[in-house]
């Protein structure tokens, strides 16, 4: 009895540990303001499968953790960049970022596939 015990209280617990999928990521996301941060949380957290987001103005880095199974990261650099913040990899649709709060302009991020004349306001 002691063994079954044992079993349930140690090894059964510790088993859903071993096969977990959920990861921290970050990358950066450009912003300026409180509102501009519930913004990007509430839109990263909008993905299935991101259980919590945190981003940071003053490093424009937002954390990330996500279940690594149910997660494609470019759906969630899809939906932030669709809340009007440019990320590392996508840029906010031009007419979606000017649609932004005055206080949520931020410098525009500069891609290299994009000329020179459309990336920044």
């Amino acid at each position: 009895m002691k063994t079954l015990l044992f079993i349930a209280v140690f090894i059964i617990p510790s088993l859903g540990y071993t096969f977990s999928t959920e990861e921290e990521t970050e990358f950066k996301v450009y912003g300026a303001c409180g509102m501009c941060k519930a913004r990007i949380e509430k839109a990263a957290t909008s993905v299935d499968g991101v259980s919590s987001a945190l981003w940071l103005q003053k490093t424009q880095m937002l954390s990330l953790s996500i279940d690594n199974q149910k997660v494609n990261i470019d759906k969630v650099h899809e939906k932030i960049a669709g809340s009007g913040h440019d990320t590392e990899k996508v840029a906010a649709e031009d007419e979606v970022y000017e649609g932004l709060p005055a206080c949520c302009h931020y410098e525009r991020a500069v891609y290299d596939d994009k000329p020179e004349h459309e990336s920044h306001h």
